[in-house]
């Protein structure tokens, strides 16, 4: 119990202590005991805490606000080994499929932010970037809606996951080996060891991770390896100081799944041929590019939009350090640093480039703490961030609607013209970016250069908070809170064209932010609750860089995209059983970042509720959220206006095409039509049962009702549902094998490419069929 951090409340007490004559007298018995109870607190959230967003050692029940928690061993029970799973038990958790390497969650439609031990971690550009490993990762703490002011302003406010990093402990040694092999050459192995160095007093945790996959897209491989270490210091009986660092390298696949998503391709497979000829009459991938279907195939699921020439690898390196000092009986002190590398690296035969040439972040916060009475308690808090980012960036000639993927792999490949050159600048041989700025060389009044998100930019943020609990009564609660973020920024071209003097722009803001929350016991076992938050957040390229504009300034909007929610729910909770159960109702405004750099309103408002029950024999969960995301009056963009632009209408019999051309870079007019790419209602089922003390089984199902593809809904992605079925073995005390058979039923499910819908009449990502996982545990 004291390794799982679980609060020792008082029922437990009671039944462990009911128990202590039998330990005694029976020490088999004790083992038996032990081992229910951890099942029981560990499957379920139930007497999960949670710490880090809205303060410390909190359970579900008392936080104002829709949350999940997995912890690490339902990150086991459930098969989570990546962001897009985490759908099988948040409500409101969707997403796209991120390339094929998500780096970030979507939650609430909308991709959110990555926390890890309560501060903010770099990711990838509109969720575009680098896989996560969960390695160092011991729970998951899934928070819809904008983050908490103690965390601060952030870019995006769908949502967040904060990522818990496992901690050393000082008391008891342990050491774990998980192999896994799946389909496709799919291998996968971790070991984890903590170790006491003295008893009570400091404590170190060791986990390698190694993942070596082939797949069954076309060309695609994952091979990455994670070193985490974490070492805990028990300084004195009032002072704590954890302190973490880890190594991640990875050479993987960005997978853009398959081109032309017509209906037809949905609902039967089929793809329409033909390579498509630009207006100069090439025949290489390229704006207003024009298709004269030769006919239609049922294509391979595995026949993707991928290049076996690609490059595609990153690196990061992450130090974390907590320390905590109870400084009296009424003030506690903590400081949190962090601080991140990464480098990344891709060069695509599409003509796509972004190479990170180093990101830096280091940010630091001081929380001071003051329990004025048992009822009433304060929380000042300092915090200090500052990023760097070196990055260079093209994507202004891919085209990826032209391509016929049945055809040779040059079809798929985009050599740059002497004019496309000219546009860019070149960073090493045969490798052009866009500067990181607009030129006027030729003096004629009008840019020269294709511009995308290179940039050499540093920030600084600094936030003062502060937040106040208080029990009014033993029926009244309430937490209110304030903060605000000064925001200093420097861009820079980071590669001029040769003669231009390097393009710079400074920018400076103040960012607020507030919440409060109000919850009331109707019984003790049964709380409503309802949170309103208000905060002004950035829009940021790549890594947290910010960019020029067109006019080689920062654009002052990107500082101020407002986000409300209001959010009522309840939450049960009843001491003496295995159950619990919430559900919220609220309403959102945010802001999201288009593919081009501007930004459009969002607003949402939806349902989410999820029920936890564990008994002896056997254990289920069920979510459920509806979600309405409409555009707030705002402007839509997408790579072109509708899939059948692509094509000219010599065989209506196949597609009745527009003869436009694409891509043609659709822009739509402010409306109030609902977001592509994210289904209204979602229903999850996870179960398990205890078929012998030894043997158990598992079933987890997903169903997504069906949404529109594409802005003009032209293409719709029908109902459809996944199943898995799970099956362990103890084989002894220390061995547990398992066996997994994901999506058994064979279904031929489809999901969008990309967040934000730009992509929707363009791509569509095929998921897996039907595949088998089997992992042995060996603990010693």
């Amino acid at each position: 119990m004291l390794t799982l951090a679980v609060a020792p409340l008082q029922t437990l007490a009671q039944s462990i202590s009911s128990t202590e004559p039998a330990e005694q007298a029976e020490p088999v018995e004790v083992i038996k005991v032990t081992g229910v109870q951890t099942t029981e607190d560990t499957i379920s959230p139930k007497f999960a805490r949670v710490s880090g967003s809205f303060g410390d050692d909190k359970a579900l029940v008392n936080i104002a606000r829709s949350v999940t928690v997995i912890t690490e061993e339902m990150m086991q029970q459930y098969a989570i080994t990546s962001l897009q799973d985490i759908l099988a038990l948040t409500p409101n958790s969707y997403a796209a499929s991120g390339f094929g390497a998500p780096s970030l969650p979507t939650l609430r439609g909308q991709l959110g932010e990555l926390f890890e031990n309560g501060i903010r971690r770099q990711a990838g550009n509109n969720g575009f970037g680098v896989p996560l490993s969960f390695n160092a990762i011991e729970q998951l703490d899934i928070v819809k809606g904008p983050p908490p002011v103690i965390l601060g302003s952030t870019q995006r406010n769908g949502g967040y996951v904060n990522l818990v990093s496992k901690k050393a402990s000082v008391e008891q040694a342990s050491q774990q080996l998980t192999v896994s092999t799946g389909t496709w050459q799919q291998h996968r192995a971790q070991l984890d060891i903590n170790q006491p160095l003295l008893e009570n007093e400091a404590g170190v945790r060791l986990s390698l991770e190694h993942i070596d996959e082939d797949s069954f897209y076309d060309f695609s491989h994952h091979r990455s390896t994670s070193a985490y270490a974490s070492g805990r210091w028990q300084l004195d009986a009032d002072t704590r100081w954890d302190l973490s660092a880890e190594y991640y390298k990875a050479n993987y696949t960005d997978i853009a799944g398959i081109n032309r998503p017509t209906q037809a391709l949905i609902d039967a497979g089929l793809y329409i041929t033909g390579q498509g000829i630009q207006p100069n009459g090439s025949s290489v991938p390229g704006a207003f590019a024009l298709v004269s279907p030769t006919g239609q195939v049922v294509i391979p699921r595995n026949q993707v939009l991928t290049d076996p020439d690609d490059t595609n690898q990153a690196q990061t390196f992450l130090v974390h350090s907590e320390y905590r000092q109870q400084l009296s009986e009424q003030w506690l002190l903590r400081n949190i640093s962090y601080f991140q590398h990464l480098s990344r690296e891709e060069i695509a035969g599409n003509s796509f480039v972004e190479i990170i040439d180093g990101a830096d972040t280091f940010e630091n916060r001081t929380e001071l703490q003051y329990q004025w009475q048992a009822q009433q308690q304060t929380t000042f808090g300092l915090n200090v961030r500052y990023n760097d980012v070196l990055g260079y960036s093209q994507f202004t000639t891919e085209a990826d609607l032209p391509i016929d993927l049945t055809g040779p792999l040059s079809n798929r490949r985009i050599p740059l013209t002497p004019a496309q050159q000219a546009r860019l600048v070149e960073l090493r041989p045969g490798i052009y970016v866009s500067p990181g700025a607009q030129y006027d060389v030729n003096n004629d009044g009008a840019g020269d250069f294709s511009l995308s998100d290179t940039t050499d930019s540093t920030s600084w943020q600094t936030g003062v908070f502060v937040q106040h609990d208080s029990q009014w009564s033993d029926k009244w609660s309430s937490i209110i809170g304030l903060r605000a973020d000064q925001y200093d920024v420097t861009a820079r071209d980071a590669l001029p064209p040769a003669g231009q003097m390097a393009a710079q722009d400074s920018h400076s803001d103040l960012l607020g932010s507030g919440m409060l929350s109000v919850s009331y016991k109707l019984q003790p076992d049964l709380v409503l609750y309802a949170s309103a938050n208000y905060n002004e957040a950035t829009s940021n390229s790549m890594a947290g860089g910010t960019v020029l504009g067109a006019n080689n300034q920062i654009n002052p909007l990107n500082f101020a995209t407002e986000n409300t929610l209001v959010e009522t729910g309840i939450k049960y909770d009843p001491a003496n059983s295995s159950w619990y159960a919430d559900a919220a109702v609220f309403q959102q405004r945010r802001s999201l970042r288009n593919r081009d750099g501007s930004n459009s309103g969002i607003r949402t408002s939806g349902v989410e509720a999820q029920v936890f029950y564990r008994a002896e024999q056997y254990w289920f969960n069920l979510a459920y959220s509806y979600l309405d995301a409409r555009y707030d009056d705002s402007a839509s963009f997408q790579d072109s206006q509708q899939v059948a632009d692509a094509f000219d209408n010599s065989r209506p019999d196949i597609i009745v095409g527009t003869g436009i051309g694409a891509p043609n870079f659709a822009g739509f007019a402010p409306s109030s039509s609902r977001v592509q790419g994210i289904p209204s209602s979602i229903l999850s089922l996870n179960a398990g049962y205890q078929l012998t003390e030894l043997w158990q089984v598992g079933l987890a199902t997903v169903y997504t009702k069906s949404y529109p593809l594409d802005f003009l809904a032209t293409v719709q992605i029908r109902d459809q549902y996944h199943i898995n079925l799970n099956s362990s073995y103890q084989l002894s005390p220390q061995l547990l094998m398992r066996l997994d058979v994901l999506n058994v039923t064979q279904q031929q499910n489809w999901r969008p490419v990309f967040e934000g819908g730009y992509f929707g009449s363009t791509l569509v990502f095929p998921e897996l069929p039907r595949n088998v996982k089997a992992s042995v545990t060996y603990r010693f």
